[in-house]
């Protein structure tokens, strides 16, 4: 398949803007990482149709893990061997690790029926209700709300001990829920290590050999990424770089600025060094 058995999972989503807006040198790194033929797999809390643009406008042809770890998308023919379980998502084959919509969609009615919380799922916004509480233009706010596995909502008038209990309540049933900012995503059964694992088999039977594990990430989303990586690439900015948290995250982790003229190249040559 390839010479390397590398493959670098990047966390996205503060990489490139809901837009398809990438930071400077980065379409550059992704270029550099094609040549050499070292797959990057794309991580983002974001749906299969927002990060579709992108994925044509840079040529993204490796697989990519959607919606938070709830499932892994991969393009047609990119592995000779299929995954035993798959399900259809437009030209991707998917292996679901959450359950489809509308099972958290249900999910979320049944926990807010429940807990007597009120939540507004955005699914139940009109048009412009959405663009005003998204802040998107009307194109990305509709990709925003098409998904195909988790939930995205608010809380209506929350108190901190009415979104402690209702979290509570979730967990009880076995969900997810995170924070999304401005908003919560509740999935039914994803797993950011579930995709991954999934993959590295995928990975393993086409190479013949174990995958090497890199990550990539911004502070927000090493926490989750990083403890399934033998190397991991920590991108600060100035608010995070000293933050003691982070050395807690992984013990082998290398930091480098985000902002820096010569981070990309620095990760560039990260992520292809030799490994043993």
């Amino acid at each position: 398949m390839r010479p390397t058995n590398t493959v670098l999972y990047c966390a996205i989503d503060n990489l490139i803007s809901v837009t398809g807006k990438p930071l400077t040198g980065f379409p550059e790194f992704l270029d550099a990482l094609a040549h050499s033929m070292t797959p990057c797999i794309w991580i983002t809390s974001r749906t299969r149709a927002q990060i579709d643009f992108a994925l044509r406008k840079f040529g993204h042809s490796a697989p990519f893990i959607a919606e938070g770890g709830s499932g892994v998308y991969i393009p047609e023919d990119y592995f000779h061997l299929k995954p035993a379980r798959t399900i259809r998502l437009a030209r991707f084959t998917c292996i679901p690790v959450g359950s489809p919509q509308p099972d958290a969609s249900e999910a979320l009615d049944s926990v807010a029926a429940e807990t007597g919380i009120s939540v507004v799922p955005l699914r139940a916004l009109s048009p412009r209700e959405l663009t005003q509480n998204t802040g998107l233009p009307p194109r990305e706010a509709e990709l925003l709300r098409t998904r195909d596995f988790d939930e995205l909502f608010f809380f209506a008038g929350a108190t901190d001990s009415d979104i402690q209990k209702f979290t509570l309540a979730a967990r009880g049933k076995k969900l997810l829920l995170r924070s999304r900012g401005t908003f919560w995503s509740l999935s039914v059964g994803a797993s950011l290590s579930t995709c991954i694992r999934e993959l590295s088999k995928l990975f393993e039977r086409a190479l013949r050999a174990k995958p090497f594990n890199v990550a990539m990430a911004t502070t927000e989303e090493a926490g989750e990424l990083f403890p399934f990586a033998q190397r991991p690439i920590l991108l600060t900015d100035r608010t995070s770089a000293n933050d003691p948290a982070l050395s807690q995250i992984h013990p082998t982790t290398k930091s480098l600025p985000l902002f820096s003229s010569d981070t990309w190249e620095s990760a560039l040559e990260t992520v292809l060094a030799k490994h043993h």
